[in-house]
């Protein structure tokens, strides 16, 4: 059958003569796998920077879950003219590494989608919070969110044991960025001032911290090309 969805693209690779295989995350149906045809050559009817790391597309797609690999009908940018603002493009690709190493073809999550797709358009001053919130919120959806049971009894965040300890351990972060991510996970939309080296630092920390509970997260890069454009 067929299926109207807005999607998210994470990865498109060459497929044949003149398409691609995308992998995108869908509002409707999760993370689903797509022949786009007509991407490659002169003639392409698909602009490829349409299959650019998380631009948002209306599409209409084939449905058939006895197979892993189905085909678009039709897609548009919902979004025209996307920010190429460098803070905005290191963000997205920042999400979309994030995303792809975590997400896996299952159930959809609508509101994680709806969160990334308001997300993905921020730039400038905008942008400083939104990595840690985004990790944050991820690993919310995911079943892995760091239990915030931070007081003066639990003043150290485990990264192993996902909660807050009484006392420093090979696994926990300082104090001070314990109290900051408590913080965070205190009130999402309204974090404490910090310094860019303490978000540095705590964005760090979740990136072992999803390494630590994820299967496969592996080597991360993106946050280093993000952490040299909001400096």
């Amino acid at each position: 059958m067929m299926l109207a969805t807005p999607g998210l693209v994470l990865h498109a690779t060459p497929y044949a003569e003149s398409s691609v295989v995308a992998k995108v995350f869908t509002r409707q149906l999760g993370v689903r796998s797509y022949i786009v045809n007509g991407v490659r050559g002169a003639r392409g009817r698909v602009k490829q920077n349409m299959l650019q790391p998380l631009t948002s597309l209306d599409m209409v797609v084939y449905d058939n879950h006895r197979t892993d690999l189905n085909y678009v009908k039709e897609l548009s940018p919902r979004h025209p003219g996307q920010s190429s603002d460098p803070v905005a493009n290191a963000l997205r690709f920042f999400m979309t590494e994030v995303l792809y190493k975590t997400l896996r073809e299952e159930e959809p999550m609508p509101q994680l989608w709806d969160y990334v797709e308001a997300q993905a358009s921020l730039g400038g001053q905008q942008a400083a919070h939104v990595p840690i919130r985004f990790m944050l919120m991820v690993a919310h959806h995911l079943g892995i969110e760091p239990l915030d049971n931070h007081d003066l009894r639990h003043p150290c965040f485990d990264l192993q044991e996902g909660r807050f300890v009484p006392s420093p351990t090979e696994t926990t972060l300082p104090p001070h960025l314990s109290a900051m991510l408590h913080e965070y996970l205190a009130a999402p939309s309204q974090p404490a001032a910090s310094s860019l080296q303490d978000r540095t630092d705590l964005l760090n920390a979740l990136i072992a911290y999803f390494q630590l509970h994820l299967s496969g997260f592996g080597n991360f890069h993106s946050h280093e090309i993000l952490h040299t454009v909001l400096r």
